[in-house]
């Protein structure tokens, strides 16, 4: 007979062990679901992905045990720089510099490739006596009297007073809840990889847009840089057939030479880009966290920063629950999470949404507008304090686990 847990979490990718430490270090039992075997996740080879990870989310990693792990293999971003162009002509001359030196808490973030970060949570996880990882896929879930009942393909039987989804944007565990989605896609796919560089970058991070979509250069350790390159479909399905070298003369009049010769680095991958957001984060015992919460544009880099203020948050409201001698899987409970992080996820995929549909076009009086608004952003220091709080992930009600 399998042991009744408190926590069930499906989905081994980031936020599914993020939470499970949280949720562990504060005495609940916990179980990660995860579809892949450990050895895959645990693939040594660069591969090119990489994670911009905000000073909030980088406090959570350190209170969950995780950052000491990664924190020699992480860039810390000193300076991002966001500017307006086409591509071969170079940046426009109005552009916003950001520098971490205006704020008193150090670098707004750090950029960790996916390996080491991986790696860094399966130890973590390992090390925790109250958190069990077990391979499998789910075939099913069921509310029963006490919990919640998941059944994986190979026949096997785990039992939860509470589940939850950490599976991504196609979440089956939403699915089976009949929770439904909202969204849309752009006509625009990212083109991720890495390349490395003769020049240093400085630490600084660069989003240059371009009328069919943002590049986004954002500094590795080394003379390395990872891409976020968004195109449109037709022409990045174009680009993605490419071989590496036909890839590279596609890339460099968009990248430009101000760190001087690039070449590629590891594997390429492409994303289509859509917003796709769950028109409920909770259900009868369940709750959706990440990407299977919500999905947007990574225009300005805060898809898994905002998974990590959902495990914040949900590990926030479940321990002071317990605390306080409350069932934490009763409806009113998770309603506060839900009230808690819809409100944020719904405005930042907003503003997301507009930055996109503003910036990617070549309209001239938009272009003239927004030139002229990135000059006034960098003239005023006020506003662009805020903004360099904003995307340290430092507004807002933070987590526990956030505020340092």
């Amino acid at each position: 007979m399998n042991e009744m847990r408190d926590i069930l979490i499906v989905g081994g990718g980031l936020n599914g062990p993020a939470l499970a430490l949280a949720l562990a270090r504060q005495g609940l039992g916990v179980t990660v679901i995860d579809a892949l075997p450990e050895k895959a996740r645990r693939a040594a080879d660069f591969d090119g992905r990489a994670y911009s990870l905000a000073l909030a989310s980088v406090r959570l990693l350190r209170a969950i045990g995780v950052w000491e792990r990664v924190e020699e293999k992480a860039q810390p971003i000193l300076q991002i720089k966001v500017s307006d162009g086409r591509a071969g002509e170079g940046p426009a001359p109005f552009f916003v510099q950001f520098d971490h030196g205006e704020i008193e808490e150090g670098p707004m973030g750090h950029m960790v490739e996916d390996r080491f970060l991986r790696r860094a949570l399966l130890d973590a996880m390992k090390d925790e006596p109250g958190i069990t990882r077990v391979t499998g896929t789910v075939e099913s879930q069921e509310v029963t009297q006490s919990g919640m009942r998941l059944r994986l393909a190979s026949g096997r039987d785990l039992t939860g007073r509470m589940i939850v989804g950490c599976d991504g944007r196609a979440s089956a565990t939403a699915g089976r809840a009949g929770i439904a989605r909202t969204g849309w896609g752009y006509g625009q796919t990212a083109l991720v990889a890495s390349v490395q560089h003769e020049r240093p970058h400085g630490g600084v991070a660069h989003q240059f847009f371009m009328p069919p979509g943002p590049l986004a250069i954002l500094p590795l350790p080394g003379n390395m840089s990872s891409i976020v390159w968004s195109e449109s479909d037709a022409t990045a399905a174009g680009f993605a057939a490419l071989d590496d070298d036909e890839f590279m003369s596609v890339l460099r009049p968009r990248f430009g030479d101000f760190l001087g010769e690039i070449s590629l680095r590891g594997k390429r991958f492409s994303y289509p880009l859509g917003l796709s957001v769950a028109n409920r984060f909770v259900a009868d015992r369940l709750v959706l966290v990440g990407d299977a919460a919500h999905g947007m544009h990574p225009i300005a880099g805060q898809g898994l920063n905002a998974g990590l203020r959902d495990v914040g948050a949900l590990a926030e409201v479940v321990t002071q629950a317990a605390r306080r001698g409350e069932d934490f899987t009763a409806p009113d409970v998770l309603e506060r999470y839900q009230r808690w992080r819809r409100f944020d996820t719904a405005t930042l995929a907003m503003m997301t949404d507009v930055t996109n549909r503003l910036f990617s076009n070549d309209n001239p009086l938009l272009r003239l507008g927004r030139d002229l608004g990135l000059g006034a952003v960098n003239a005023l220091p006020g506003l662009r304090r805020g903004l360099i709080r904003e995307a340290a992930g430092l507004t807002g009600e933070l987590p526990e686990l956030m505020r340092g």
